[in-house]
């Protein structure tokens, strides 16, 4: 799915100086776990548009696959924007692992 992933790469641009790490696991674990995305309730349903179904199912997907079941909370948009974008967001660290030079890729 490629909904919003060259504005989730930029996000990456944009913020990676702002952490003192370069191991990919630990900025993506500070870039899309410990801060959010989007916050708020309105400004998660713009966001999500008219892809939230399209989105839903993918990270239905993901967690499934990684998971074995599906935790995500889909009644809140809030939690829907960030659980897709920290799935991007890791896809997108390791497809720019070696551009960012980041360690343990």
């Amino acid at each position: 799915m490629d909904y919003k992933k060259d504005e989730i790469k930029q996000h990456i641009l944009d913020t990676i100086e702002d952490y003192e790490t370069r191991d990919v696991y630990e900025l993506h674990n500070e870039m899309f776990n410990m801060d959010y995305y989007i916050i708020g309730r309105y400004e998660a349903k713009k966001w999500l548009g008219n892809q939230v179904f399209n989105v839903i199912d993918y990270i239905k997907e993901y967690e499934n696959n990684h998971f074995g079941e599906v935790n995500t909370d889909f009644s809140e948009p809030e939690h829907v924007v960030n659980m897709y974008t920290y799935i991007v967001g890791e896809e997108m660290l390791w497809e720019m692992c070696d551009e960012l030079e980041l360690t343990d890729c």
